[in-house]
């Protein structure tokens, strides 16, 4: 296994725009979203919400920016990313820079059946949307592919780890090492701390070891083993150590909410998620 100084050596229109702009720190650390939290509606209804929340850095979900339904052919959403007009994009990072949202990470999961085409024109995405960092969920060996298009746009990549232990996917700390390893700066880590509590590995410990080449976090709270989304506070994720820990060392990661578990209403629950953080930080 690669030591981690050999890894660090390498390292809604004109009524939205009128809104009041929120602050974008809680005491120095940032508290995002991940719009994946508002799935349930289109990009303009959560951009409403997310002025609603007082939340104006968020990782944009895929889902938002890409207009085909769910469940769309293979070849048929492969088409539409490698033609759409870079206009799309750059139409929503204007109404959202208009509102005061930043995005600050685009959400593109660059697997293996990707097409070097469909890579490339994830970078360009993102560089429209005014992102700085991808994040995806990959597979391991996808790293090796995605590396050249990086370095070429000079946008880090964040590889999005889940729960379950499975081959080829995020989940252990020795994935991420594994995808880094021979990589460019530009290969890094997104960190789910809740998906990485519930898979029983300590989420506080990896990323005081390993925060120069972390760019998001994902923050939710699961239960260890394997364990239920829950609201926050209610599982054994330590959401207070880590965004502790981000204040006391001033580390400017963005600790984006990704809301999961089952809720009565969207923006209640999230708001809940955005006052827990508050009152750690606070």
């Amino acid at each position: 296994m690669q030591t981690r100084r050999i890894f660090l050596s390498a390292a809604t229109g004109a009524a939205l725009s009128a809104t009041v702009k929120p602050d974008k720190n809680f005491k120095g650390v940032i508290i995002g979203a991940q719009t994946y939290s508002l799935r349930d509606r289109d990009v303009n209804q959560c951009l409403a919400a997310l002025n609603e929340l007082k939340i104006n850095s968020v990782e944009m979900f895929s889902g938002h920016a890409e207009v085909f339904p769910r469940g769309t052919p293979r070849e048929e959403v492969r088409k539409w990313r490698e033609t759409v007009p870079l206009t799309h994009f750059t139409g929503i990072r204007k109404k959202y820079n208009d509102a005061g949202v930043t995005i600050y990470a685009y959400n593109y999961s660059f697997r293996d059946d990707y097409s070097d085409k469909e890579i490339a024109r994830g970078f360009e995405f993102a560089n429209a949307l005014g992102a700085k960092v991808i994040t995806a969920s990959s597979n391991v060996s996808t790293a090796r592919k995605v590396d050249p298009f990086a370095r070429k746009a000079k946008i880090r990549v964040g590889m999005h780890n889940h729960s379950k232990i499975v081959a080829n996917e995020f989940a252990r700390p020795e994935d991420f090492l594994a995808a880094m390893k021979g990589m460019s700066k530009y290969i890094c880590i997104n960190l789910d701390i809740g998906h990485f509590t519930a898979a029983n590995f300590n989420p506080t410990q990896f990323l005081a070891e390993w925060y120069p080449r972390i760019v998001t976090l994902h923050i939710k709270d699961r239960k260890k083993n394997q364990g239920d989304n829950v609201p926050f506070g209610q599982g054994d994720t330590p959401i207070k150590d880590v965004l502790t820990w981000l204040k006391t060392n001033r580390i400017a990661i963005p600790a984006n909410i990704e809301y999961e578990y089952k809720g009565a209403d969207t923006v209640a629950e999230i708001r809940k998620c955005v006052e827990y953080c508050r009152n750690i930080v606070a």
